[in-house]
């Protein structure tokens, strides 16, 4: 039986709506490796953008990226984080999964 996580009713009030989570993003597929520090206090992080996998998916490439590197890291909107400078072992790791790799940016 589903759960009805009803939010506000008054016979035709707004519900809840849950948005699909495995949809997979559009893009030309290409995984752009960036080394960012705006915003961050002058702490660089590696990002990668652009894969086209579904969120699951990108939280285990998550995942692995982070033991690789030994370090900490998120998924925002779609795009990896690492905490520091590893885009050459980020672009390697990649490019031995198969996919279409480039380095962004300076």
């Amino acid at each position: 039986m589903k759960e009805n996580n009803l939010v506000y009713s008054t016979e035709t009030g707004r519900i809840k709506s849950e948005a699909p989570t495995n949809a997979v993003p559009s893009g030309d597929g290409i995984a752009r490796i960036r080394r960012e520090t705006k915003g961050r206090k002058g702490k660089g992080v590696t990002t990668v953008s652009g894969v086209l996998m579904a969120e699951t998916e990108l939280k285990m490439l998550c995942a692995e990226l982070k033991k690789l590197c030994g370090t900490g890291g998120t998924l925002k909107d779609n795009v990896i984080e690492i905490q520091g400078d590893h885009r050459d072992k980020i672009k390697a790791a990649l490019e031995k999964k198969g996919l279409q790799v480039k380095l962004a940016g300076g």
